[in-house]
C-alpha cells in the first residue's frame, strides 16, 4: 500500500518554488502587456522568489497567490485567455510553497502547474500554436533540477482531466519521471 504522506523538507519546498517561479516568469510579459498597471501576478512571483531565496512561508505569500488567481479570473472573464493563463502561472508559483505532503496525484499540479499555465499562456499569445507550448515545455524540462524531479517522483502521476493545461501537466510530468 502506498504511503498516505510524503516527506518534504523546507529546502525541497524552496527548490520546487524556485522552479515554479522560473517557469512563471517566462509568461509574465503576456499578462503585463495587457494589464501594465496590475502588479498582482508580478507580486506573487516576487513573493514566491523571496520564499525560494530563504524567506518564510507567510500568510502574505498565500494572499499574493490568491490575488494572482483573482487577476486570472478577471482577465478570463474579460476574454483575455493568454493573460489569464499567465496570471494563473504566477498564482501557482506562489502556491508552490504550500505543496502538500499528501500522496495524491492532484498535488502534481502544485509542482508543475506554473509551467503548464505558462506554456498555455505563450501558446495562446502565439495564436493558439501548440508548437509554442511544446517549446515552452522543453524549456520547463530543462529548468527542473534533480531536487524538483525527485520531489515529483514521490507523487503519483498527474491525474486525467483539466483540458489543455491538464494535458500539458501530464506531458511534462511524464517527461520528467
Amino acid at each position: 500500500m502506498a504511503p498516505a504522506t510524503i516527506e518534504l523538507g523546507r529546502d525541497e519546498l524552496r527548490a520546487v518554488t524556485a522552479y515554479a517561479v522560473a517557469c512563471a516568469r517566462t509568461a509574465l510579459a503576456v499578462f503585463e502587456r495587457e494589464h501594465p498597471d496590475d502588479r498582482r501576478p508580478r507580486a506573487a512571483i516576487e513573493a514566491a522568489q523571496a520564499f525560494a531565496d530563504g524567506g518564510e512561508r507567510t500568510k502574505a505569500l498565500r494572499d499574493h497567490a490568491w490575488a494572482a488567481h483573482r487577476a486570472a479570473q478577471e482577465t478570463r472573464d474579460a476574454g483575455r485567455a493568454a493573460a489569464s493563463e499567465a496570471a494563473r502561472a504566477a498564482g501557482h508559483a506562489a502556491g508552490a510553497a504550500f505543496l502538500h505532503p499528501l500522496a495524491k496525484a492532484t498535488q502534481v499540479k502544485h509542482v508543475l502547474g506554473s509551467a503548464a499555465h505558462a506554456a498555455r499562456a505563450l501558446e495562446l499569445a502565439a495564436g493558439d500554436d501548440p508548437a509554442t507550448g511544446d517549446g515552452q515545455l522543453a524549456r520547463s524540462r530543462a529548468l527542473a533540477d534533480p531536487v524538483v524531479v525527485d520531489v515529483l517522483g514521490r507523487y503519483p502521476a498527474a491525474p486525467a482531466g483539466g483540458g489543455r493545461v491538464g494535458e500539458l501537466v501530464r506531458r511534462l510530468d511524464a517527461s520528467l519521471r
